[in-house]
């Protein structure tokens, strides 16, 4: 008897009940000691406004200390090589999972770095090309634009039967390298009135190349290489001396008893400078470079960044060349019809690979696209390639926001992905403020009330709805939909774009209106920035602000990146008589023990670093004897403390009435932040904060068109309805605004729709529809006026 109630026995196994993961006193950035249960294996969706610690509780906590335990595995030779990872501020998380992050962090903007080379599509094309090309050119590296071609010879020494005896060696390396462009597909111009002024002399400060001073080492390097005069006026230079200032090759000198290292002008600035992608360098240093140099196609591998070796090995009349500038749909379609037993393993992981890429909304790509230019959303799909299809189960999956740059045509296309991720027994943790998203969570978590100190709590834990039900504000605003405008505003002008064909544009002729809200619209990869910002250059009365994140340091926050700062300085320094220097963390006024940052960072090797808030200045980052200055009845530490809202209503009145700092606080305010704190690093802003305190920024320059490039990224339902009042206000104040966009709540609102189409890639880059939101939505010609129509209820 006992043994059949042992075998009918179905009591859970104890390794079945780890079922949840467990999470108590988390305490990241503006969490509150909160506590949550989130069921393994199904998809939970994190909800709340833009910063109320979405980000900080997924991201922060959860990942980050998932990851952490996964690098102590390794051992300390290993974790020295890796990056240090702090344990989160948590008192318990339990039943982690191995956690994989899909963010929305842009991929590298190496110049060499392309969406082929950033997944492993290009290694097993050219492993394909090494095999079955004709003519045979070489091994899998003589198809790479990394591996330059290089020859020697030289002799070596060694021991033989107890004699030393030499040897000639000779060797070769075979590379794909464009000789000429060195692999970046473009060649450099230099303009070089932009790099001196050749009526001065080097001691004159004739270099007008960033950073390049003669008071520092650049001048001792210069004057004690003895290469050329300095006080010779540059154009009275001869040949030789202008040629050894631009052109040198490294050379060893000694300046004053020290060993150093001269090199000319042109190959230190490649060096330094051109190496990086333009859009990753620092403002000053992108401006000179734009001023001074000018990139065109290499003549001689044609943008393929390929040698003409590697050019000339085919498959059925194919180069890896050719193959990489394919439309990845296209590119599929070409891999499947190769025939060849040989390399049939190959070909199948090639096509599966490719055919991820088509899956998740990618077709559109093609393989010899530079990583760089990718937008987040595109970046993020890129890196979620090598997860579909994996044979890995029970993993946790973290998604920030993947309906990012998605039309509603692809979100549903996405949404499939989720669930697939989920029902392979995955746990799926995803950011979203999307409600197509939304309605397919398990369970949804949501956060809040509100943003930074106000925020930082569960409001709700359930069901989708219950979230519905719930009275929060996510709840409230779930089914809000924007309605049409009864009445559209009369467009003052128009703007003519003639024969674009940027990209994939068909010569697209369209009339952008002047003086009203236009909404340009479409499928992901339908031509919409290629047609607004291929047309429309950043220049003389056109504020372009495109998705381009913030790059700040741990220094850098709110006031210093708006230019805040500034009048609050001068405010304090005219209040107390002394200079504005003083109430600067960077400059004079920062405390001598932690340079102005408020904590002391102490490396602790493959430990995780350690940040102790300074005992010097108790974490106000300033000297003592500058925060007996008061303006009004704050010091300059208490003012960086303050919220935009609180500091609003600081400068606007009283003793301490600074308009210019008032202006930039209402601006601020307008994009909905007031609740950030001035001191606030930007390195803890959330995407969507990010966004908007660079929207914030731009309001100030003076421009007749606004063109914003999706300015609803990361932001909440209940935040869009405060975008669209921002946008009414530049409009109504006589700008003209363009917004590249796909929520459906700005297209109903728009005075006027640009829709391109009909697909992405070659099927797009067309024309399909120009008129009002009303009009689209009663022709629903198109993908984009169906969903719309779907959304307004019509």
């Amino acid at each position: 008897m006992t043994s059949r109630a042992r075998k009918t026995d179905t009591s859970t196994h104890a390794a079945d009940s780890h079922d949840l993961i467990r999470v108590q006193g988390a305490r990241v950035n503006n969490l509150k000691d909160v506590s949550v249960e989130l069921p393994k294996r199904r998809l939970t969706v994190f909800t709340g406004v833009s910063g109320s610690g979405k980000s900080s509780l997924v991201f922060g906590t959860i990942a980050a200390e998932s990851q952490r335990l996964i690098n102590e595995t390794y051992s300390t030779f290993v974790q020295g090589f890796m990056p240090t990872l702090a344990r989160p501020e948590v008192d318990v998380l339990d039943g982690l999972t191995t956690a994989i992050i899909v963010d929305q962090q842009r991929m590298g903007v190496d110049p060499r770095s392309t969406v082929g080379t950033a997944t492993d599509a290009n290694a097993m094309l050219r492993i394909l090309f090494s095999r079955r090309g004709k003519p045979y050119v070489g091994s899998p590296q003589a198809f790479s634009f990394n591996v330059a071609s290089i020859s020697g010879a030289g002799a070596v020494t060694m021991e033989k039967a107890g004699k030393t005896v030499k040897e000639r060696r000779t060797f070769s390396v075979t590379g794909g390298m464009c000789p000429r462009c060195e692999g970046r597909g473009s060649v450099t111009d230099f303009d070089l009135t932009a790099f001196y002024d050749e009526n001065r002399s080097l001691n004159e400060g004739a270099l007008t190349i960033p950073g390049y001073s003669m008071e520092g080492w650049f001048g001792r390097i210069f004057s004690g290489s003895g290469f050329f005069d300095m006080d010779k006026p540059i154009r009275k230079y001869t040949k030789r001396e202008l040629h050894d200032l631009l052109y040198k090759e490294p050379t060893k000198i000694k300046v004053e008893g020290i060993n150093l290292t001269y090199e000319g002008l042109i190959p230190k600035i490649q060096k330094s400078m051109l190496v990086k992608d333009v859009d990753a360098m620092q403002s000053h240093i992108r401006a000179f470079v734009e001023r001074a140099v000018t990139f065109t196609t290499c003549p001689d591998c044609d943008g393929t960044r390929l040698s003409e070796a590697a050019r000339s090995s085919k498959i059925k009349g194919i180069s890896i060349a050719d193959a990489c500038a394919m439309q990845i749909n296209d590119l599929a379609t070409w891999v499947r019809g190769l025939k060849e037993p040989s390399v049939a393993p190959l070909l199948a992981k090639l096509a599966h690979t490719l055919d991820s890429f088509v899956e998740i909304g990618l077709g559109y790509l093609s393989l010899d696209r530079p990583s760089g230019t990718l937008s987040g959303g595109e970046s993020q799909r890129t890196k979620m390639i090598r997860h579909l299809g994996s044979s890995l189960t029970d993993v946790t999956y973290v998604f920030d926001e993947p309906t990012i740059g998605l039309h509603p045509h692809d979100i549903a296309r996405m949404n499939d992905l989720l669930l697939r991720l989920r029902d392979k027994g995955n746990t799926v943790l995803v950011v979203e403020h999307k409600p197509e998203t939304i309605v397919i969570a398990d369970h949804v978590v949501d956060l809040g009330p509100g943003a930074g100190t106000a925020g930082g709590r569960i409001c709700f834990e359930g069901t989708v709805e219950g979230l519905r039900s719930s009275g929060t504000i996510t709840g409230r605003h779930f089914d809000d939909r924007a309605t049409l405008k009864d009445t559209v505003r009369t467009p003052t002008g128009t703007l003519e774009i003639r024969g674009a064909n940027a990209n994939n544009l068909r010569d697209v002729d369209v009339d952008l209106p002047l003086g009203v809200l236009c909404v340009v619209t479409g499928v992901a990869g339908s031509g919409k920035s290629s047609l607004i910002h291929g047309s429309i250059p950043a220049g003389e009365g056109v504020v372009s602000i495109d998705q381009g994140a913030i790059r700040g340091s741990r220094r850098s926050n709110p006031a210093t990146y708006t230019g805040l700062l500034e009048p609050i300085r001068k405010a304090f320094a005219k209040a107390n008589g002394v200079k504005p220097a003083l109430f600067s963390a960077n400059s004079a006024g920062a405390c001598p023990t932690c340079n102005g940052n408020g904590v002391i960072y102490t490396d602790l090797a493959m430990m995780a670093g350690v940040a102790t808030v300074c005992e010097e200045c108790e974490g106000k980052r300033f000297l003592a004897s500058v925060l007996e200055y008061k303006l009004g009845t704050k010091d300059i530490s208490e003012v960086l403390a303050m919220s935009v809202t609180e500091a609003g209503t600081f400068f606007g009145a009283g003793e301490a009435h600074t308009p210019a700092a008032h202006a930039i606080l209402d601006r601020l305010a307008d994009v909905g932040l007031g609740y950030l704190s001035l001191g606030q690093p930007l390195t803890t802003l959330s995407g969507g904060e990010r966004q908007r305190v660079k929207l914030a920024t731009h309001m100030t320059e003076k421009g007749g068109v606004f063109v914003l490039d999706e300015p609803t990224a990361g932001l909440h339902l209940a935040d869009v309805e405060q975008l669209l009042g921002l946008l009414d206000r530049l409009v109504d104040s006589g700008k003209s605004v363009i917004v590249i966009e796909h929520h459906q709540a700005v297209m109903a609102h728009a005075d006027w729709i640009i829709d391109l189409g009909p697909g992405a890639g070659h099927d797009g880059g067309r024309l399909v529809f120009e008129g009002t939101p009303a009009a689209l939505v009663a022709a629903r010609s198109t993908l984009t006026g169906e969903h719309l129509a779907a959304y307004v209820g019509r």
